[in-house]
């Protein structure tokens, strides 16, 4: 079965993480299924709106470390601006219809930042949301470096990006990242039902408002977009990411002493 589930019915494509049992963590080709789903949902006039879902226990613990570490072993020229991930980062960030996303339980590094590119997002009561790239030796991405500060304010931002802890559904709430708490094992459905409102909007309207809610940002978005992609990729091979990850595989503590 896929690691993601594609699923098109009353104007809604809902695409699911379907890999609990790695707390979907998201792989190479998993980027690829989803940048494929959103271009094929951004030219199918069927589908109005897209929903992103993961399992009530669990939305995405991240990038997974084991292609991360394959790929910081890889030439610069294979990790830069054209990989899956970044594929799909510019995908998500200039799809022109609604985005609905359901968060719950952990949703870490991009499982967080993807959630800047969506319009309504709904969360379980058990929803922990984290950025913790410098924890990695790694920088932020998705544009979370620019968006994060106009969401969150700097300190706040500056505290979620340089700590890189956990941060509750309540919290995000309150700085506007999640549309509603929830419990879990309602999350899902509400979502769907929210995106099925919009799906019965005027498709012409929805996408014309959304061009015009993101004109301003758009293009320094895709922009930094690029940036953090060079500058991620420098890191993916440094020390100190090379450190963390054999930590993380190891499961041990990280000693950054000496990068």
């Amino acid at each position: 079965m896929s690691d993601i589930l594609v699923h098109t019915e009353a104007g809604v494509m809902t695409l699911t993480f379907n890999r609990v049992e790695r707390k979907n963590s998201i792989t190479g080709a998993m980027y690829n299924a989803l940048s494929d789903a959103l271009e094929q949902a951004a030219n199918d006039a069927a589908v109005r709106t897209v929903l992103i879902q993961g399992d009530p226990t669990i939305f995405s613990a991240g990038n997974d470390i084991g292609d991360f570490m394959a790929q910081s072993a890889k030439p610069a020229a294979a990790t830069d601006a054209e990989s899956p991930a970044i594929r799909f980062l510019r995908t998500i960030a200039a799809f022109p219809k609604p985005i609905v996303a359901s968060v719950c339980g952990p949703a870490v590094g991009i499982g967080t930042t993807l959630l800047f590119h969506c319009d309504l997002v709904y969360a379980g009561d058990n929803a922990a949301f984290s950025m913790p790239f410098v924890n990695l030796g790694l920088v932020p991405e998705a544009a979370s470096s620019i968006l994060a500060p106009q969401m969150f304010g700097y300190h706040r931002a500056a505290e979620a990006l340089l700590l890189g802890e956990p941060f509750m559904a309540e919290a995000a709430l309150e700085v506007g990242l999640v549309n509603r708490v929830v419990p879990p094992t309602e999350a899902n459905g509400i979502a769907q039902s929210q995106a099925r409102k919009l799906a019965g909007k005027p498709l012409s309207a929805l996408v014309e408002t959304k061009r015009l809610l993101k004109m301003g940002q758009q293009p320094a978005v895709l922009e930094r977009i690029g940036v953090e992609s060079v500058s991620f990729a420098n890191a993916m091979r440094s020390p100190a990411a090379k450190e963390a990850f054999s930590a993380f595989m190891e499961k041990r503590k990280p000693d950054f002493s000496k990068v």
